[in-house]
């Protein structure tokens, strides 16, 4: 009988092992899909400060994204409205585009992660749209058409940006919001935020930037909580006398 006993005892135990094996494995797989498909219930701070006469920008898919529709006219200055706006901005050094803000269509539409995902592979940027700047208009990269952009610097306005072809975008620092300073840019295509060249946290220029152009601090919009984000690069690009937003790759992907 006592060894029966300790038989049953034995096999209970085994089985009790197993029990808690599973659920440990349960948890760990249902955590990490929480880790990677993260929900949020508000938008983060810093959305607040985005032109809402040009931009609508709503939590989607289950609040995993963030969905951001703009109608791409920015709220500032620029040769490229035409003269009989009231943003109208001469301009006589720039060689202009055809194209003119109010008849062109500028309207585009980019989802992101809520909670950008910066564990995954570094991605180049693309032609097209790379972000939303705060004014509602595109952010570009440092290319133009299929080659540097320098062979379009000359149309570009007062603010580094123009259309050719498609919407109204920028390739420099946006002087109109941010001018050697810390203010917002924009958000781009990885859910990550882009500012000025310089750190809120420091007031100078940052010093450890990655690759990207990114670091891990605070910033006004993170309430003291520490935030990947990007800067643009103290660094002129030759041909124009100023600083490209953002060159890539991004980090978020």
């Amino acid at each position: 009988m006592k060894n029966q006993f300790i038989k049953k005892a034995t096999l209970l135990s085994i089985l009790f092992i197993g029990l808690v094996s599973c659920s440990s494995e349960s948890l760990t797989d249902t955590d990490t899909t929480a880790t990677d498909d993260t929900v949020v219930t508000e938008l983060h701070a810093a959305f607040a400060q985005f032109n809402t006469e040009a931009t609508d920008i709503y939590l989607s898919s289950g609040g995993t994204k963030v969905t951001i529709e703009t109608t791409g006219l920015p709220n500032h200055e620029s040769v490229y409205w035409g003269s009989s706006s009231s943003l109208y901005k001469d301009e006589p050094d720039v060689s202009t585009t055809p194209s003119l803000m109010t008849s062109n269509n500028n309207a585009t539409t980019i989802t992101v992660d809520a909670t950008p995902n910066l564990t995954g592979s570094s991605v180049s940027t693309e032609l097209n749209t790379i972000g939303i700047a705060v004014s509602g208009a595109s952010i570009f990269n440092d290319q133009e058409g299929n080659g540097a952009l320098s062979s379009a610097a000359g149309s570009l306005d007062w603010t580094g940006a123009h259309i050719g072809p498609g919407v109204y975008h920028y390739h420099l620092e946006p002087k109109a919001f941010s001018n050697d300073d810390d203010n917002l840019v924009g958000i781009l295509l990885d859910g990550v935020f882009l500012y000025g060249r310089k750190c809120n946290t420091t007031g100078t220029y940052p010093e450890d930037l990655d690759t990207s152009g990114g670091h891990i601090t605070t910033t006004q919009y993170t309430g003291g909580v520490e935030e990947y984000h990007y800067h643009i690069i103290n660094e002129l690009y030759s041909t124009t006398g100023s600083y490209i937003a953002f060159a890539g790759p991004y980090k978020g992907y």
